[in-house]
């Protein structure tokens, strides 16, 4: 069991049928009452963020979330196909489940799958992502008086801005935390 006085960013645990990780936690104590632990926690089976209240003291289940490093082969339609490169098992995640992985995986990138208990949760993605720029538009000469930037659209159709310098069929570091530009692969 997990004390929830200990919880830290990152740590996983099973709360009412539901498996979480810890974003931020606030301990808040007053003389006249028990203390009270706020935790924002992101649910690994939806995404969805949210915040629990704990009394301290309060004990939960811990839970134990395994990670593999796989392969993306492709895309059926439904659901994106990943295979384990030392068993050559095939898994296959559902769009749904994906929506904001897709824009940074391309096929043949490995990938980590984390699961509980055979139950697959999702992917976790390398911090920076390097992806070709397949549209750009033009850069307008005399614009660059600030940081300009442009719209361009990358392989996978995800679109960023870009800074004027950046032309079509460049690739570049994504950064997958936000989808942003972060500089020349």
């Amino acid at each position: 069991m997990i004390l929830v006085n200990d919880f830290r960013p990152g740590i996983t645990f099973q709360y009412e049928g539901n498996i979480f990780i810890v974003v931020d936690t606030q301990h808040n104590k007053t003389a006249m009452r028990q203390m009270i632990i706020k935790t924002k926690v992101r649910n690994l089976r939806t995404g969805s963020i949210t915040e629990i209240s704990f009394t301290g003291g309060d004990k939960v289940e811990p839970a134990h979330i395994d990670k593999r490093e796989m392969q993306y082969l492709y895309d059926d339609g439904e659901a994106l196909v990943f295979m384990d490169t030392s068993t050559y098992d095939q898994v296959e995640i559902p769009k749904d489940n994906l929506k904001w992985e897709m824009n940074f995986l391309k096929p043949n990138d490995n990938v980590n799958i984390t699961s509980f208990e055979g139950e697959i949760l999702g992917v976790i993605l390398p911090d920076k992502v390097s992806l070709e720029i397949m549209e750009c538009e033009p850069a307008v000469k005399g614009d660059t008086a600030t940081s300009a930037q442009k719209n361009a659209i990358l392989e996978t159709g995800w679109q960023i801005k870009v800074p004027l310098f950046i032309e079509q069929g460049e690739i570049v570091s994504i950064s997958t935390s936000d989808g942003k530009y972060s500089g020349r692969a």
